[in-house]
């Protein structure tokens, strides 16, 4: 059902696809606890190229290979002919004579889509410009895992980030509510956005945005924020802060969720930013678990495609 496909965006895969990723998650969560990981990869060798810095992605999939029984080949841009202007399409030709998979974190999310098309490979999506379903995939087996199901989560800051975009993905696909409190001009580019909307229509889900981060959070289970400035922003930073200053995740906003929220973040963090460093480092933080669930889920994603 899977094997072979390429994971660029979670709007590519059908509600019972995301099911069966997020079962062989809690599957691999419990190899790897009990020390019964089956090499599912053995054999089989991956390449994960980063064109951006990364500490939980990198280790997390490395890791996810190697547990598996495959060898990955870790490659930054300034190792590739890519720094040297060869283009995507002869990298991705080469790669796939070498390697059975790739996974990519890239700039721009054309890349991803060259690359499978022209390396004929299944390709993972490490994160880009638009999209991040590793992270998407992580933090929704964090909320299953705290309350046995899935419930509301409420995203406060920027409405057009590239990991609220895989929540809203997962969230449409599943039929689920999410709420965005955001700015009204950051949203999401209307090409997306008309998938996402196209799917919570036929799911039944609920996406709303809400300019009162007050009143989104209100009740909500699930707390999420993400860094303000994303890497590649950094020209327009002081003006994302100046917009985004109202939508910090403070302990006086989280009063305001149910009284067994849990806070969200896909990390790195800017204490004193998006996020107050009491809410972060506080009791209703399920972060680190969070973080703990990137390697489970690139697992299930790994060995389920490749």
């Amino acid at each position: 059902m899977l094997r072979g496909k390429s994971l660029l965006c979670l709007l590519d895969f059908s509600k019972q696809e995301i099911e069966k990723m997020m079962d062989v998650s809690f599957m691999m969560k419990n190899y790897v606890y009990t020390g019964n990981t089956p090499k599912l990869l053995e054999g089989k060798s991956v390449a994960l190229i980063f064109e951006k810095p990364s500490t939980r992605t990198r280790v997390s999939t490395e890791l996810a290979i190697r547990k598996l029984g495959g060898i990955s080949i870790v490659l930054s841009k300034g190792e590739l002919q890519l720094s040297r202007g060869e283009p995507v399409e002869d990298t991705a030709r080469v790669l796939g004579r070498f390697v059975d998979g790739i996974g990519a974190r890239v700039l721009d999310h054309k890349s991803l889509i060259i690359m499978s098309e022209y390396s004929k490979k299944p390709v993972i999506n490490l994160l880009s410009d638009i999209a991040h379903p590793l992270q998407a995939l992580s933090d929704y087996m964090t909320i299953k895992e705290k309350f046995g199901k899935y419930e509301t989560v409420t995203f406060v800051g920027d409405g057009g980030d590239n990991v609220l975009i895989s929540l809203m993905a997962f969230a449409a696909k599943l039929g689920l509510e999410l709420r965005v409190a955001s700015p009204k001009e950051y949203k999401p580019k209307q090409e997306i956005w008309k998938r996402i909307e196209e799917e919570a229509e036929k799911s039944g889900a609920i996406i709303e945005f809400y300019e009162d981060p007050y009143e989104a959070v209100r009740g909500s289970m699930v707390i999420y924020t993400d860094v303000w400035v994303s890497m590649g922003q950094e020209k327009i930073g002081e003006e994302k802060k100046k917009k985004l200053s109202q939508y910090k995740v403070s302990r006086d906003l989280m009063r305001y969720a149910s009284k067994d929220a849990i806070f969200l973040h896909c990390l790195p963090a800017v204490r004193g930013e998006e996020v107050e460093a009491e809410v972060i480092d506080g009791p209703q933080s399920a972060v680190w678990d969070q973080a703990e669930n990137r390697l489970y889920t690139a697992m299930s994603v790994f060995s389920l495609l490749i």
